[in-house]
């Protein structure tokens, strides 16, 4: 793990969390400078931004919001993979630090953001700047009191684990291609395997799936995403039209560190 004193790793989070507030509309002075000990991903980044036209604003945003995915990308394979895997469907994947022996508590912190991840790594989160959060601030969630996650988890073994990471790829609603069937199989399940080695071989792993329930190691890749029952942690609520329906969620325990990462389904 970087250590938090590296100034290249300074710099990498502080431009991340520059480029992510251009991205939801923020303005800065330009230019904005390399800080000292940036690494050649920093300065590479910010030439690039530079040459972006700063007008008209939404066109700006959205070619900031390009850059952004590729220097996470860049940056290090975790993100890679991460992007790879999840970026296209409706899902949550974020990662916070382990403080509490009732690690319930650390998932809650990450599912109401008031956490980072501790090596400055992506998160994944289209729900981050909506305005929903004043009123619901862990939305999409509504998570359980934490006395209550014991009756609605169960434990998974790990190749489980990125059988269910995997299947996050999917579309609950017409899905036309579910992952058992398609030609690239065997390398989402090489992405579910990266995210997951992040954690280490002694990381344990929980699931809100029903099919967990008797049995630590069902298949969800034969089952596909819609053949997935799963106790929900979803708001109830019906915003601006839209209803969230179904879940999968995942969540991976370390002495350090809890991954939560979390398939959406809404319509």
């Amino acid at each position: 793990m970087t250590r938090l004193h590296d100034p290249d790793r300074l710099a990498l989070d502080l431009l991340d969390a520059r480029l992510e507030a251009l991205w939801d509309g923020a303005r800065f002075p330009f230019p904005l400078r390399a800080p000292a000990g940036a690494g050649e991903l920093v300065h590479r980044t910010l030439e690039r931004l530079h040459r972006i036209p700063r007008a008209p604003a939404h066109v700006f945003e959205l070619q900031v919001g390009g850059l952004l995915q590729e220097f996470r990308s860049d940056r290090c394979p975790w993100n890679a993979a991460a992007i790879r895997l999840l970026d296209d469907v409706y899902a949550f994947a974020a990662t916070g630090p382990r403080r509490h022996e009732d690690w319930v508590h650390d998932v809650l912190a990450v599912m109401h953001r008031r956490v980072r991840d501790p090596r400055g790594w992506v998160r994944l989160d289209g729900d981050r700047a909506s305005d929903t959060r004043w009123g619901l601030p862990a939305y999409p969630f509504a998570p359980p009191p934490a006395g209550d996650w014991p009756g609605l988890l169960y434990p998974l073994e790990a190749e489980a684990a990125h059988g269910a990471l995997a299947v996050m790829t999917e579309e609950w609603q017409s899905e036309p291609r579910p992952v058992r069937g398609r030609p690239d199989r065997d390398a989402v399940l090489a992405d579910a395997r990266t995210l997951l080695d992040r954690y280490g071989p002694t990381a344990r792993f929980w699931t809100n799936a029903r099919a967990a329930a008797h049995d630590p190691a069902p298949d969800f890749v034969a089952a596909g995403l819609r053949g997935t029952a799963s106790h929900t942690f979803l708001t109830p609520a019906y915003i601006r039209g839209l209803d969230l329906f179904d879940d999968l969620g995942l969540i991976a325990v370390t002495d350090e560190e809890v991954g939560v990462f979390w398939s959406i389904g809404a319509y």
